[in-house]
């Protein structure tokens, strides 16, 4: 079992790096308000008391004060034309919260994006956010399961197998991130047009959490390749390490010994009309068959161990 002994830990430790680092960058995207940003077009309030600056002001007569008539029905005149009559707020859009500049003070605005969304959308927009979080959901399966394998060294085979699962989990995980993404930019792209009059941005551009979601993606699917690397560079050093050690361990057997081991090691890859083995079946046979006959008990000899698995028929 020296091949197993050695398994290619860095591969394990950066496919098991590369998820984590994914798990957290589609975690941190999912919970921020930065996937989109920029700049929207409202008038600018009167000044007065309480906002002094990025606003209209407006010369007030000194008998305003003794005069019956509110403020409400004095008519206001102002010079600014054209675009100075308008401020431009910065807001900022993620899955779940809008939030924009007020006018009135330094806090934010913030409002539900879904409610935002125009209603035609809002099924994609549901769909996206469902898509996000399998994609959080079977990264975190995936890094439990790499994290198992590289703790359970007790049983090679059963390492493998979570080895394949791991890699499975992640592809799936990549696949729903990135549609994810997409479907998100969609939904934004109709709400930027169709969407509140009061919201619709006058210029915008993808934040900081848009570009942390892609790179997560990019990082679960190196994961998925290095650990799909792992695997398949795992089980075919061992078969054929094992099959030179049967090559070498059985030349002084008898003749029935060798050709019941010639039978079983070339059922594997002869073409017959029979369904194809699969990986997981040849590294069980090989594991079991070196357990039993080179690294069997001292009481328990070849011919038992033949006579057991083969009924006693000779070749």
């Amino acid at each position: 079992m020296e091949l197993l002994k050695g398994l290619p830990w860095r591969r394990a430790f950066l496919a098991v790096i590369l998820n984590l680092l994914a798990l957290s960058l589609s975690t941190t995207a999912l919970l921020g308000s930065y996937w989109c940003t920029g700049t929207q077009k409202v008038p600018k309030p009167l000044c007065g008391k309480s906002k002094a600056t990025k606003c209209i002001g407006v010369p007030m007569p000194p008998d305003t004060g003794a005069s019956n008539v509110s403020s409400q029905d004095v008519v206001h005149y102002s010079w600014e034309t054209g675009d100075d009559r308008f401020a431009f707020r910065y807001f900022h859009t993620g899955m779940w919260l809008s939030c924009e500049e007020s006018m009135e003070g330094p806090e934010e605005k913030c409002r539900s994006f879904i409610e935002l969304s125009p209603p035609a959308e809002r099924g994609i927009l549901w769909l996206s956010l469902g898509s996000e979080m399998l994609y959080i959901s079977l990264l975190l399966i995936s890094f439990i399961l790499l994290m198992v394998e590289m703790l359970h060294t007790g049983n090679p085979v059963c390492g493998l197998k979570l080895n394949a699962f791991a890699a499975v989990s992640s592809v799936l995980s990549g696949l729903l991130g990135m549609v994810a993404h997409m479907m998100y930019t969609q939904v934004f792209q109709a709400t930027v047009n169709l969407g509140p009059e009061d919201w619709r941005p006058h210029s915008w551009d993808y934040g900081w959490a848009f570009y942390m979601a892609w790179a997560s993606f990019t990082c679960c699917m190196a994961s998925a390749v290095t650990t799909l690397n792992t695997y398949t560079k795992t089980v075919l050093e061992f078969k054929r390490n094992h099959i030179k050690g049967y090559d070498g361990s059985f030349k002084d057997q008898p003749q029935h010994h060798q050709c019941f081991i010639q039978q079983q090691i070339s059922s594997y890859y002869e073409p017959q009309d029979k369904p194809l083995h699969s990986v997981s079946e040849g590294v069980d046979f090989y594991s079991e068959l070196q357990q039993k006959v080179l690294q069997s008990e001292p009481e328990l000899g070849l011919d038992e161990v033949l006579g057991q698995m083969i009924g006693e028929d000779c070749c």
